[in-house]
């Protein structure tokens, strides 16, 4: 059963650019307040609220439950290109063991490993 989105990614584009537009009101002095901002523009206030404090767009955001690093996953991609461009392209259990050995080259006291399905998911990402 596929997941239920309460909005189109459409909506989602369209309050974004709200967003900016409130946001650039809210700091030329436009607008004071940051409801009178979101009744204004039609958008959650504690979504306007949390871009003024900083944070970003949640699409923008590296998930937290990677294993590798970015640096890591750059390292271990260009390795699959250097293999891929001498002929051996790497089969899924090799780039396994190569994540594998990134984690326990990591020197953490906690020694971790990619699972059975990791290959798949990095290769859709």
């Amino acid at each position: 059963m596929p997941p239920i989105r309460s909005r189109s990614s459409k909506d989602l584009i369209e309050q974004e650019g709200r967003l900016l537009l409130a946001i650039q009101a809210i700091k030329k002095q436009e607008i004071r307040t940051i409801a009178a901002a979101a009744r204004t523009f039609n958008i959650p206030r504690s979504t306007l609220r949390d871009r003024l404090n900083g944070h970003a767009e949640r699409s923008t955001i590296r998930a937290n439950s990677h294993k590798l690093t970015e640096t890591e996953e750059e390292s271990l991609q260009k390795w699959i290109l250097s293999m891929d461009s001498r002929g051996a392209a790497p089969r899924p259990s090799m780039v396994r063991e190569m994540a594998n050995l990134l984690l326990e080259k990591r020197g953490t006291t906690l020694v971790l490993s990619v699972g059975e399905n990791w290959v798949t998911k990095f290769v859709k990402r």
